[in-house]
């Protein structure tokens, strides 16, 4: 045997494994959302209707429509629309805008259950409205951007009817933030002693499923008027 051969031998197998090791992927570190918490997942689109169902059923009305790449209710009837997946921390974008003297909302935290006739029986809900020309316009925490007979919006920054206007609701831990055009206007902790005043001074203190689990679905709701959906997606946060 060559005294060198072995020297030389190992040397190449070192060179291997280094190789190798170099070639490897390695794990990449969580991402960050714009509001600076960490989000194990990418984007996923809610924008189709595929992502959507009828709330307490496994059917989709065909009043809801897909039109120029917005989801439409076209009619009165149609039943509000609740998300396939459930979500417990997420970041949530989405564009709406609302025929006049209109009326929507976006629920989350949904939960479906025969006892409860409709999402806001147990689900937060950012108020979409004709501020200007229906009567819930003019009631306090009833405007959009509102966390509905909860939390008002401040300041207000709703634009003009048939226009688009853009959402970001962010829950972590049941923290909630909703952000519209560009600007937070509602921040709220579940539980807390200011949230416990207000539940008890709204609507809901006698609804014994609301607000009461920070997992559920996303909501699209069916008051009764037009209202077009956008550029709708979400994300999980750690």
């Amino acid at each position: 045997m060559n005294p060198i051969s072995r020297p030389i031998s190992w040397l190449s197998m070192t060179a291997v494994v280094l190789l190798f090791a170099c070639q490897r992927p390695q794990p990449q570190a969580a991402e960050t959302s714009d509001s600076g918490m960490q989000t194990d997942t990418a984007w996923v689109s809610l924008n189709e209707l595929a992502a959507w169902k009828n709330y307490r059923v496994d059917s989709l009305s065909p009043l809801w429509v897909k039109e120029d790449g917005a989801i439409k209710l076209t009619n009165a009837g149609a039943g509000d629309l609740v998300s396939r997946e459930v979500y417990d921390n997420f970041e949530l974008e989405l564009e709406w805008k609302i025929s006049e003297k209109g009326n929507s909302g976006i629920f989350y935290y949904v939960v479906e259950d025969d006892s409860l006739p409709a999402p806001y029986y147990s689900a937060p809900e950012m108020q979409i409205v004709d501020n200007e020309g229906h009567p819930d316009g003019a009631i306090i925490k009833h405007k959009s951007g509102d966390n509905y007979d909860m939390q008002s919006c401040n300041p207000r920054m709703d634009k003009p009817v048939g226009e688009w206007n853009s959402v970001r609701i962010v829950a972590k831990d049941g923290h909630i933030d909703h952000y519209f055009n560009g600007t937070k206007v509602v921040s709220y902790q579940f539980y807390s002693p200011e949230w416990n005043a207000e539940l008890a001074a709204s609507k809901f203190k006698d609804w014994p499923a609301y607000g009461k689990s920070l997992s559920g679905r996303i909501g699209l709701q069916d008051h009764g008027d037009m209202v077009w959906f956008r550029n709708i997606r979400i994300r999980r946060l750690s």
